[in-house]
């Protein structure tokens, strides 16, 4: 009984640390998500905090305990929905471009035998270490002259800039954790150095490459600086769009939108990571290991 006394302490201690955590890191969404459904003079009530519980004001307003306002006026009266769009195509055309350059060239480097190899990881290190707006300020100029500033390609490129050496490091990693056996033995089968990249180390890197394409979509997902500067008003992705609500010292916000909106804008990256969790953790796992 003594023996196991220590074991089971430690049990009970892990299991409440685990707890008050978890209610810590998923209090704030889980109230913002209530909040959501209430009108601004409950949820962020100075008088009672628990009108945000009870809804006091909700019902005198609308007639129910819960509301859709703040979403219809973000998503239909505000054109939230032309911004969600906006952010949907700059993060998949980040991620794509990311994940082809950044899987060809990692495994180039991690292949290389030459020692030039080592001094450019070092070098998009020191790049991705740059401040953002540092890119920003210089690809202005030739947007300009292209005429293109405003689109969501100059947003697509800037971000392609900042995260490719973030991708380039990471999947180096992962395929210095494949033995080059695999490709020695599918060029020996008659594989080209491309085919065996392609058919048998490709397959075996995709938990690596579900990993880095996840950090990349974070990466082009929750932009702000990049995007608020080289996009118009029209075509903003979500999270400028989120700051336009609360308003200006010119200009009253519209709290609840931006409530209702950053709700609508987590939601996706909860479901996203839930369905990849698998191969999130089979990917971190993978690089830290060498084969």
């Amino acid at each position: 009984m003594t023996a196991h006394r220590p074991s089971r302490l430690l049990s009970v201690f892990a299991t409440l640390f685990v707890l008050v955590w978890m209610v810590t890191a998923g209090f704030p969404f889980l109230w913002t998500a209530w909040g959501s459904f209430k009108v601004e003079p409950d949820f962020f009530s100075r008088v009672d905090w628990t009108n945000a519980l009870t809804g006091v004001n909700t019902v005198r307003q609308t007639g129910g305990a819960f509301t859709g306002d703040g979403y219809y006026g973000a998503w239909v009266l505000n054109d939230f929905w032309a911004a969600a769009l906006s952010t949907a195509i700059v993060t998949v055309a980040t991620v794509t471009l990311s994940l082809i350059l950044g899987t060809l060239g990692g495994y180039a480097l991690a292949r290389s035998g030459y020692r030039y190899a080592f001094w450019i990881l070092i070098v998009a290190l020191i790049f991705r270490a740059m401040p953002h707006i540092t890119l920003v300020s210089g690809y202005l100029v030739p947007f300009f002259e292209l005429n293109i500033w405003g689109t969501l390609t100059t947003s697509i490129i800037v971000l392609v800039a900042i995260n490719q050496p973030f991708t380039l490091w990471m999947l180096h990693s992962f395929f210095l954790s494949v033995p080059r056996d695999l490709d020695e033995a599918a060029m020996v089968d008659g594989c080209t150095r491309f085919q065996a990249f392609r058919t048998v180390i490709l397959p075996v890197m995709w938990p690596g490459i579900i990993t880095t394409g996840l950090f990349s979509f974070l990466l082009a997902y929750n932009d702000f600086a990049v995007t608020a500067m080289l996009l118009r008003q029209d075509n903003q992705t979500m999270i400028p769009k989120i700051a336009s609500f609360l308003g200006s010292i010119q200009n009253e916000g519209n709290v609840m939108f931006a409530v209702s909106s950053v709700v609508s804008a987590t939601v996706p990256l909860f479901l996203l990571v839930m369905f990849f969790q698998r191969q999130i953790v089979g990917g971190l796992t993978a690089g830290a290991v060498k084969g």
